[in-house]
């Protein structure tokens, strides 16, 4: 039973690094090539789609590797996934105070009522979003370790 709940949290936790890579490193940039009014509209849908996806994928990665920590505790890799879990937890606390409050703004804006300084604010978000890829990615990497040394 452990063997499939990692592979499940595996499964789960690696699509949801690769559609934030996704984000940051293709999607962001294609956007980025239009015009401005395309620019904005697509990143404010982008904000209310993944806006309303994102807490729930990242909440239940987080349960699973943490239920997968618990249960592996006696096997190899427990610590691994303990890191790999308090990772998420960083990557959650830092969307909840860097990249949502942004997004909430963002999300609303149109051509018509986007604030002077909206490209310095989805640089910022895109900013801190790189960071939490990065932390992502280590989190990814320590959970698929922690799975290979049970």
């Amino acid at each position: 039973m452990l063997n499939a709940l990692e592979i499940l949290t595996t499964v789960v936790v690696g699509v949801m690094v690769g559609v934030e890579f996704s984000v940051a490193f293709v999607i962001n940039p294609i956007l980025g090539g239009l015009p401005d009014d395309s620019l904005l509209r697509g990143r404010a849908h982008g904000g209310r789609m993944l806006g309303a996806v994102m807490p729930v994928w990242y909440v239940t990665s987080l349960a699973l590797v943490a239920v997968c920590a618990v249960l592996g505790r006696h096997h190899g890799g427990a610590g691994l996934a303990v890191t790999a879990g308090a990772l998420l937890v960083l990557s959650v606390v830092m969307s909840l105070l860097l990249l949502v409050p942004i997004n909430n703004q963002g999300k609303t804006w149109t051509p018509e009522n986007r604030p002077e300084d909206w490209r310095q604010q989805m640089n910022r978000w895109d900013r801190y979003h790189y960071v939490r890829v990065a932390v992502l990615i280590a989190a990814f990497a320590l959970l698929a370790a922690a799975v290979a040394a049970t």
